[in-house]
């Protein structure tokens, strides 16, 4: 008697292999669909490229919250896009098309009836229209200036009828536009900072100068002072940097010594009577006001710092960087 291999698995190892199954189908369509694309592809890039107006995104359903994705990545990426609901569209909001714009318009048949309604007036725009669909032989593909059809997919759904597999492909499509539109217009860190300037994000690309300590926040003082001198000239009550600063007569950064090492010398009963550039860390690592925030945080966590100097073309110390500044920016362990 032949035992059902289903049937000797528990319930949840049934649904991890359901969950595995989908991503699986889901893969395998993606690498299919990324031996397929070629000349249509570039057509598009290149129109999108080109286009002097807006790049407007569309689709209805589960299209739709995938065009609205497309038109986020490409706003983010260095290009001006918006979505555009074919609903709405019909009803008056067409009149946001011009013939400078281009238009993605997104169906896996091909024959939403809502996007169907919408080609004939976008084509009288005047404006770029290309479609991303399933089947080559739609309404959508004969109708459009350029068509990318990633072909048949099998959807991951059980009933093989929830838009899965396919609202995937239509996205990584969206994608892989987006960014081989990004790297053609060099849109760089810079670009990327100004579009993303709020969360962890847009923190980490903002430069040190306006995320550091600085004024009366820092602790500088004279390298040639005792260990005693130094923290006695420091102490300063509120929020202050776990570090002195240790300048030459000429007032460049020449060291650095941090209230862990002052701890040390107490426990170790030293005395605190000598030139604390015995115990300072001597030319210690430091950075520019105009790096980014990233660079420091790879720093505190490759090196296992707390401080970082900050310091200006003549090498003085300008400000400081705290790891209690940005803790919530730095690896889960790490900040741990």
């Amino acid at each position: 008697m032949e035992i059902d291999a289903a049937a000797t698995l528990s319930n949840d190892q049934l649904r991890l292999e359901r969950a595995r199954q989908v991503l699986r189908t889901e893969a395998k369509a993606l690498l299919a669909v990324s031996e397929k694309i070629g000349g249509s592809f570039l057509k598009a890039a290149d129109a999108l490229l080109a286009c002097p107006g807006n790049v407007i995104v569309t689709g209805m359903g589960k299209s739709g919250h995938v065009a609205q994705k497309i038109a986020a990545t490409l706003c983010s990426t260095g290009t001006v896009a918006f979505f555009l609901h074919p609903a709405e569209a019909i009803h008056g909001d067409l009149g946001r098309v011009t013939q400078n714009d281009t238009v993605l318009a997104l169906s896996d048949s091909g024959e939403t009836d809502e996007v169907k309604q919408i080609l004939t007036p976008l084509r009288e725009s005047g404006a770029v229209l290309i479609g991303i669909t399933g089947r080559s032989g739609s309404t959508l593909a004969r109708m459009s200036d350029i068509t990318l059809c990633y072909g048949p997919v099998s959807e991951a759904c059980s009933l093989g009828l929830a838009p899965t597999t396919s609202s995937t492909v239509m996205m990584a499509v969206g994608d892989a536009l987006s960014i081989v539109l990004m790297s053609d217009r060099a849109f760089g860190d810079e670009d990327f900072g100004r579009f993303h300037p709020g969360g962890s994000l847009g923190r980490q690309l903002r430069s040190v100068g306006e995320m550091m300590r600085d004024g009366e926040q820092l602790r500088v003082a004279p390298a040639d002072r005792t260990i005693r001198e130094v923290f006695v000239e420091t102490c300063r009550p509120g929020r202050r940097t776990g570090a002195v600063m240790l300048t030459d007569p000429g007032g460049k950064l020449v060291g650095l010594c941090t209230d862990s090492d002052l701890v040390r010398q107490i426990e170790q009963r030293n005395s605190l009577d000598r030139p604390i550039s015995e115990i300072m860390t001597k030319q210690p690592t430091m950075l520019r006001r105009e790096q980014r925030v990233r660079d420091a945080i790879a720093i505190l966590k490759d090196r296992h710092f707390s401080e970082i100097p900050v310091v200006d073309d003549e090498g003085r110390p300008i400000g400081m960087i705290d790891i209690t500044d940005v803790m919530d920016l730095l690896p889960t362990p790490m900040a741990a």
